[in-house]
């Protein structure tokens, strides 16, 4: 997707110098082609399985990403009201779309069973009772799969860690065990399927087959009682390489889930990857603003922060940063940081840019996924736009915010 073209960068057949100069910056921008070969790798590993992709749509939920992965196939899995109003507006089919989250509201519910989606994922005893509430009033029966908390630990980072009991996530197996019950002599309640998710950013099968083989002991305790499931919904988590480190091996997990879940074949698989369809595919542009240099550190201060990729401050991840010309070597070790108000605002450390200089472009790999999403306009900063990229063509899929626009609603 990026590479090097007589010593200057290209997403694609765009330059990133091309992009900048045009859209301006900070600039997110995507390869729809790379999507498009994500999701294709996806549903090339799992294609025995024949899973519903329902695509994590906190990842990345720009319409136009959306709408690109809706024409290939894929459903949805939201987590609030806002982004299955998203899902629906960009074409994901309800049949095939999921509801997460640990806090719906009543309105939320609502929302979820008018549309038709496929299933709720109830998190607590009290959710539950929400939704049979929520039916009765609608007149309707409502299809929901209870988030069984396996009591995996994926060893993953501590802020994205979600298939253990310390976790707000999920619902531990006698507690899960006593909502199917109850929901099976319900009038409002249908119990459809079973949900886990152990974590972000997973990089090994280890975890996937240890939840498979939970989620497949609790299914068989179901069916003893006469309860039988339509749907399994393993989650997502699956992890790529940002540089450093392995991403996960997506037919290896296909395997893992093929042998766990064997005994099941009259049921339907869900997977719901987010991270691993568009992480690769984006990156953020951004301009060299100054370089600054201390007793202990060498800085480069551009003009993208935090507030536009918030992922190294707040879990420590690790990003290459690319610079647009590969004109200029030499140099030292730098810290690229943004004008956040923050010391945590830094988007890599300890890095060899060469001779880099105020007007120098960089382009902030693997930034396609929790990017743009997990922006926000701290210290009153315009949040960025966004590009999509189709070979040689770069069109805008959102206009860059205004002064106008962090000001607007306030009275």
């Amino acid at each position: 997707m990026f590479s090097y073209r007589r010593g200057r960068l290209f997403m694609d057949g765009v330059s990133a110098a091309a992009a900048a100069d045009r859209f301006g910056t900070p600039l997110f921008v995507y390869s729809k082609r790379a999507v498009a070969e994500a999701f294709s790798r996806i549903a090339a590993a799992f294609k025995k399985a024949d899973p519903i992709i329902c695509y994590a749509m906190k990842a990345n939920s720009n319409r136009r990403i959306c709408g690109l992965l809706a024409g290939l196939g894929a459903g949805a899995e939201v987590v609030s009201g806002g982004e299955l109003t998203r899902a629906l507006a960009a074409g994901f089919p309800p049949e095939k779309t999921v509801f997460s989250g640990v806090g719906k509201t009543e309105s939320e519910l609502s929302l979820a069973l008018k549309a038709g989606i496929l299933f709720v994922i109830v998190e607590s005893e009290g959710e539950l009772d929400l939704l049979e509430a929520v039916a009765r009033g609608l007149g309707r029966k409502a299809a929901f799969a209870v988030r069984l908390n396996p009591g995996v630990d994926a060893h993953t980072h501590a802020h994205v860690t979600t298939g253990t009991a310390s976790t707000k996530f999920g619902v531990e197996r006698p507690q899960a065990f006593r909502m199917y019950l109850r929901a099976a002599k319900s009038r409002h309640l249908r119990p459809l399927g079973i949900h886990c998710h152990i974590g972000s950013q997973v990089t090994t099968v280890g975890p996937y087959r240890r939840a498979a083989r939970a989620v497949s002991v609790f299914v068989a305790d179901l069916e003893r009682k006469g309860i039988s499931l339509g749907f399994l919904d393993l989650g997502g988590g699956m992890g790529v390489s940002y540089g450093r480190g392995k991403a996960l091996d997506l037919a290896a997990m296909a395997r893992v889930l093929d042998e766990e879940l064997a005994s099941w074949r009259g049921k339907r698989l869900v997977i719901e990857p987010g991270r691993c369809l568009t992480a690769q595919a984006g990156a953020l542009i951004t301009h060299v603003l100054y370089r600054k240099k201390t007793t202990k550190r060498d800085f480069v201060v551009v003009d993208a922060g935090m507030s536009d990729l918030i992922r190294p401050a707040l879990y420590g991840a690790e990003h290459p940063i690319w610079r647009e010309s590969r004109r200029g070597g030499g140099g030292g070790l730098v810290d690229v940081v943004g004008p956040v108000c923050e010391t945590a605002d830094h988007l890599g450390r300890g890095l060899r840019l060469g001779a880099c200089a105020p007007g120098d472009i960089l382009a902030v790999l693997g930034a396609g996924a929790y990017g743009f999403s997990m922006s926000s306009q701290y210290n009153s900063r315009p949040r960025a736009a966004e590009v999509l990229v189709d070979g040689k063509t770069a069109r805008l899929i959102r206009r860059r915010e205004t002064a106008a626009d962090l000001i607007r609603g306030e009275l």
